[in-house]
Order: C-alpha cells, then structure tokens, then sequence
C-alpha cells in the first residue's frame, strides 16, 4: 500500500507542478490590477481635494474654458443645423453665439430694468419689513428680558460691539466690474472659436486612431454627450419659461408691480436647483412683507410660488425630462455646492452641465465600483470595459 501511494504521488507530482503555472499569472493580473485601482483611486482622491484650490486660483484662466467649453457643448447642434442651411461654417458659429447673446440680453432687461425703476422704493420697503419685524419682536419680548436677568444673575458683563470698517457695495462693484467684463468677453471668443473649430475635433478624433473601435467609441462618447447636455439644457429652459409665464400671470392677478420682472427672475432662478428657488421665495416673501400692511397677506405671493414650484419640480419636469436626466439629488447638491464653492454664481450655473457631462463619460467609460473595491474587487470590473469595446474592423 505504501509503495503504491508513493507511485500515485511521483505519478501527481508533474500534474500538479504543471497546473502550478497556470494559477500563478491569474493571482498576478487580481495583484496587479488591484495596485492599479488602488493608485487610480489615490489619484482621484488627490486629485477632487487639489482641484478646487487650485481652480479657485485660476479662476480667471479656468472659469472661462469651462464655460466656454459648456457653450460649445450646447451650442453646437444649432451650429450643425444652421451648417446644414447652407450658411459657412463661421457664419453659423457666429449666428448660434449671437441666438444665445440676444436671449441673455433679452433675459436681463426684462428683469433689470423694472428692478432699477424699482429702485427707489426700496427704503420704504425696508422700513415696512422692518416695523413687521418689530412687532414680531415685540411679541417675544419676555425672551428678551429673560436672557437679561441670566446675564445679570450670571454677572456676565455686556457685550461690547466692534464694527468693522469695509468697502461700500458701489466700491466692490467698481472693483469687480473690468475683471468681470473681460472673464466674459473671453469667454465668448473661446466659445466662438471652439464652435467653429468643432468639425475639424470630430474629424481629428475620428480618423486620427489607431483602431476602428476607439473612433467609433469616441464618436459615441461626443455624441451622447452633447446631445444630454444640450437637451437637458434646452428642456430645462421650455420649462423654465413656462415657469415664469405662469408667474407672470400670477403676480399680474396678485397686484405685485413689474410682472414680468418677477417672471423672469423666477425663470432665470429656476436654472439654478433648489438654491434659485429658495432665493425668489425669500425675495417675494420680503417684498410682499414690506408691501403689505398685514403680515399674513404679504406672505401670500411666496406662499403661491412655493407651491407652483413644488408642483413644477415634484411632477411637471420629471414627467417632461424621463428616466434619461433622472440624476440623484444628493449628486446634485455636491455639484452645486462644490463649483459654488470654488467660482460662486458662475460656478452654480455651471454645475449641473458639468456634472451631465461627467455622468455621460462614466457611462460610456466605465462605472467605478467603489464600494465593491473597498471588499476586494476591482475599481474597474473588466465586464464594463470589454463592454465599452468595439469589435476590430475586418
């Protein structure tokens, strides 16, 4: 028996020292590609903490490319259509830039130049919103005075007040205006020139690879990206106008002043989630507090608009955008708070585009499984990468 033990195990030796090499390389590629995901993950974490110091501190160099680069995402299918036209391929960039330059200018003048003839009204409407304010002090007086007997009993002394001294709104305007002015114009002219360079990029990207599946992989990845961001853009504005329409009508029957005012500051506001929304109940709260005579009355317009939007928001533009746009909230806010926090305004316009942008190249580049990779699985699961490959030509 044991001499025939040791003839099956000389007899499995070579078997298993031949089988041995074929697991080794496969333990190797799960080491290998782990140290690679675990670097691209390190990398990418680095790499969203520096970013927004270092955006923040070239805001005058990036801002403008980011914007610009946005523009001529959206505003490449009107160029296409006015090429298609027969117009030059210049002459159709420079006409979608002017399209959108004219509604820009349209936008801030329906909604400026009542706000300037508004103007002088404004001291009577704080002071308005003031008296009602002290009477709502007034009302809860007795906390007032509670806090004071604690504060003596206590012997806590009084607080003293240091005012500092800072520049005027005018002054900071003054100061803000010719950086402004020229983020803008340079802005415009990357979009331009970006827009009219478009076919010779799609040209580049397509015919310049190596493979017939990376070009066509790259001609899905530009087109889906901006056919998203451009009808997400384009949705968004339908059914921001019809907002601001319905408002319109609304503060006409109300009796507010300048309508179409507040029309358009609710259609220019509604591009802007949650945070715009917010900011036009706050103002029409204000407003019809330093209007009205009863508190409760002044709340009605911002009590209106807030169900408008909740109507708006909760059913009208999920219904109208689908499945495709449906992005989570929680992404939505990160967005909006991370590039407000590193460009402010500009930054908050920008970031839902930009994160349509970002959420289209996941798709087609492949979904990071972070949570899978902090168990042991790969970053990037070779299923969706040999999915987002494209058979060989021949």
């Amino acid at each position: 028996m044991d001499r025939q033990a040791e003839m099956q195990g000389e007899n499995a030796g070579p078997a298993a020292a031949d089988d041995l090499p074929r697991f080794r390389p496969r333990g190797f590629a799960a080491q290998e590609l782990r140290l690679i995901s675990a670097l691209v993950l390190l990398l990418a974490v680095g790499l969203f903490l520096a970013l927004p110091f270092v955006l923040s501190i070239g805001a005058v160099v990036f801002l403008p490319v980011v914007a610009a680069i946005v523009l001529t995402i959206v505003l490449s299918p009107l160029a296409d259509r006015l090429a298609q036209m027969g117009l030059p391929n210049v002459l159709a960039s420079f006409l979608s830039l002017l399209v959108l330059l004219g509604i820009i200018v349209l936008a801030l003048l329906v909604v400026l130049q009542p706000a300037v003839s508004m103007f002088d009204t404004m001291p009577a409407i704080i002071a308005r919103v003031g008296a009602h304010f002290e009477e709502l002090r007034s009302s809860f007086a007795w906390v007032s005075r509670l806090n004071q007997q604690i504060a003596e009993i206590a012997g806590h002394p009084a607080a003293r007040e240091v005012v500092l001294a800072s520049p005027s709104f005018l002054e900071q305007l003054a100061f803000a205006t010719p950086s402004v002015l020229l983020e803008v114009l340079l802005t415009f002219l990357l979009a331009f020139f970006m827009i009219e360079a478009r076919v010779r990029m799609r040209r580049r990207l397509l015919l310049e690879r190596a493979h017939f599946g990376t070009s066509l992989k790259a001609a899905r990845v530009i087109r889906e990206v901006q056919d998203r961001v451009a009808a997400y853009i384009l949705t968004v504005a339908v059914i921001n106008v019809g907002v601001g329409i319905v408002v319109t009508l609304g503060a006409w029957l109300i009796g507010l002043k300048a309508p179409v005012m507040w029309g358009g500051l609710a259609a220019l506001l509604n591009f802007v989630p949650y945070v715009g929304p917010l900011i036009m109940v706050c103002l029409l709260a204000l407003y019809g507090l330093g209007t009205s005579d009863v508190a409760l009355l002044g709340l009605l317009p911002a009590a209106a608009y807030l169900g408008l939007h909740t109507v708006e928001s909760n059913i009208v533009t999920p219904s109208v955008l689908g499945a495709r746009f449906t992005m989570s909230p929680v992404l939505i806010l990160l967005a909006l708070s991370y590039f407000s926090w590193i460009w402010g305004v500009a930054g908050a316009l920008l970031s839902v585009p930009i994160l349509l942008t970002l959420t289209a190249l996941v798709e087609h580049l492949g979904r990071p499984n972070l949570i899978g990779f902090l168990f042991g699985e790969p970053l990037f699961s070779t299923s969706s990468l040999e999915a987002g490959q494209a058979p060989p030509a021949g």
